[in-house]
């Protein structure tokens, strides 16, 4: 086959056959890696974001900070910074910022800092996290370092690295800056204790302007400048500038330029036309956006794990849940359903005290909300889940934390639920939910309706993802609507009431109206919940005639 392709008939070399073969090589993923040198000598499958950094590096000074969330690439971004900022433009032949002519590859030295390599759990371990990368980073650059807090020896380095040419500068690349804050926030006195010795040794970059060329520094969370950066008062963040909406993360166009064998491959294995394969794709994995008006994007771990396994799953979520958020959401008695579309004004980005964290910005900046629209005259955002992956996975996990089940066993019941539905059996369907209520450790159930209030939409979202439920009526807002390929349920529960009641709601409100046109037979069901008991008591139905 290979022959065929690169030879004519008179076994000369046929360049036209030989692109479309290079078309179908699939190029190794770059799984487990964020290093650009890597990746380029690797001949790893690499999409060329250079355009974006070439608008940072070509002015003549910039401080710049940007947010996104994990595993979107901003490793790698500071690694192809530093090899830049390295002078080393062999690296970059055939990359748009290795074809502009006005970037003159000058050469500085870089201090690069990696927060996410060493585990901190103390003040005092950062201190020594930070006195062994600047011993490190000085004995790299030949030279001397005494002994001393941090913030004096970052600020020496500086000077020195700088001083050793009249015309050098230093560049200074900071990656995931608040991990060592976001790693103890389950314990708020050492995560302040942590943010003092953080802000102290940032504010050394503000004090050695003069030496510096570029600074660069990434993280997840985006704390005000009061909090961290307080003296940073040249500090541009890029965080939600439309600029660099798409610097991170993969647009559908350069997924259709870049994993074109992989679609096709993929899409050919699955019996399904690659018109269908990315209309799957894009609900699972796409719905990142990071701007205003900036371009949606996706998940770049999913998509590279997507096609490297060959299956839709819930490759990003899995590789680590901060649970910190789903605790606070629990003990917060925040209001889940509201993340489904929640307005919020542009300061709601950014946190403000790590003593009274607020649920909103943590769930934006780690990437489990997203902007969805934005009213420019009344300054409003719109959040929402980016996509099925991330609303599914997350959901899950908040009803495993606030059912203290096993990680995945209350998902479990999920699926004997439908399965009940399907074969129209209510009775076991709310033995079902009886079991997963009875499972719950007493001692976590909380006494207020916004507890039980959230089980149930979680339940029934969960169910609704998987077999896609409409929730809303002209009339009213049901607490659930199931619809199967031959049966539609209506659900409405209350508490410390009665059954009659619930079923008398749905009726009265005429729910069933909207799905008349459906052709299916409509169930309808009310349901009481008794806090005391902590179990559901009774339930009605009754099928429209």
């Amino acid at each position: 086959m290979i022959g065929q392709l690169c030879y004519n008939n008179s076994n000369e070399f046929d360049q036209a056959h030989f692109i479309e073969l290079e078309r179908y090589v699939l190029k190794p993923l770059p799984i487990g890696t964020a290093v650009f040198r890597d990746m380029i000598q690797g001949g790893y499958l690499y999409v060329d974001k250079t355009r974006y950094i070439y608008e940072l590096v070509r002015m003549y000074k910039g401080v710049y900070f940007l947010s996104r969330p994990r595993r979107f690439g901003k490793s790698l971004m500071i690694s192809t910074l530093s090899e830049i900022f390295q002078g080393n433009r062999e690296l970059f032949k055939g990359l748009w910022i290795g074809q502009q002519t006005d970037y003159d590859w000058t050469t500085y030295p870089v201090i690069r800092l990696n927060f996410a390599d060493e585990p901190v759990q103390s003040a005092a371990s950062l201190t020594e996290v930070l006195t062994v990368y600047l011993h490190e980073i000085a004995a790299y650059h030949q030279v001397p370092l005494d002994e001393g807090p941090p913030a004096r020896q970052f600020r020496e380095l500086i000077r020195q690295l700088a001083e050793r040419n009249e015309e050098e500068r230093v560049v200074i690349l900071i990656d995931e800056y608040d991990k060592p804050i976001l790693d103890n926030l389950d314990d708020l006195d050492k995560a302040e204790e942590i943010r003092k010795v953080l802000k102290g040794f940032y504010g050394v970059i503000k004090a050695m302007d003069p030496y510096i060329r570029f600074v660069f520094i990434t993280g997840i969370s985006k704390f005000t400048k009061v909090s961290i950066f307080s003296d940073l008062n040249n500090l541009d963040d890029l965080t939600l500038q439309t600029s660099m909406a798409a610097a991170l993360g993969l647009t559908e166009a350069e997924i259709n330029e870049h994993f074109r064998a992989y679609i096709d491959a993929f899409a050919a294995k699955e019996g399904m036309t690659n018109e269908a394969f990315m209309d799957k794709m894009r609900t699972w994995y796409n719905g990142f956006c990071f701007a205003p008006d900036g371009e949606n994007v996706y998940n770049p771990f999913s998509t590279l794990l997507l096609f490297k396994t060959e299956r839709f799953a819930n490759h990003w979520f899995e590789t680590g849940t901060p649970n910190f958020l789903v605790r606070l959401i629990r003990n917060g008695n925040s209001d889940v359903e509201r993340y489904e579309a929640l307005q919020v004004v542009e300061t709601a980005f950014s946190i403000y005290d790590i003593r009274r964290l607020s649920i909103v910005p943590l769930l934006f900046q780690t990437g489990y909300l997203t902007i969805k629209d934005y009213d420019k005259e009344r300054q409003l955002f719109t959040l929402s889940y980016p996509n099925y992956e991330v609303r599914n996975a997350f959901l899950s996990n908040v009803l495993d934390v606030f059912s203290n089940l096993e990680q995945g066993f209350s998902v479990s019941y999920l699926w004997q639920l439908i399965d009940a539905l399907q074969k129209q059996d209510l009775e076991g369907f709310f033995t079902i939910l009886r079991t997963l209520y009875a499972n719950i450790d007493y001692d976590l159930q909380l006494n207020h309706e916004k507890y039980y209030q959230t089980i149930f939409y979680l339940i029934f979202k969960l169910i609704g993802l998987r077999i896609a439920a409409e929730v809303k009526t002209g009339t009213g807002r049901i607490d659930a609507v199931i619809e199967l390929a031959d049966h539609i349920y209506l659900f409405e529960f209350k508490l410390n009431q009665d059954a009659t009641v619930a079923l008398d709601q749905i009726k009265n409100k005429a729910y069933y109206q909207k799905y008349h046109l459906h052709g299916k037979p409509i169930t309808q069901v009310g349901a009481n919940f008794n806090t005391v008991t902590r179990t559901i008591t009774d339930w009605q139905a009754a099928v429209v005639a």
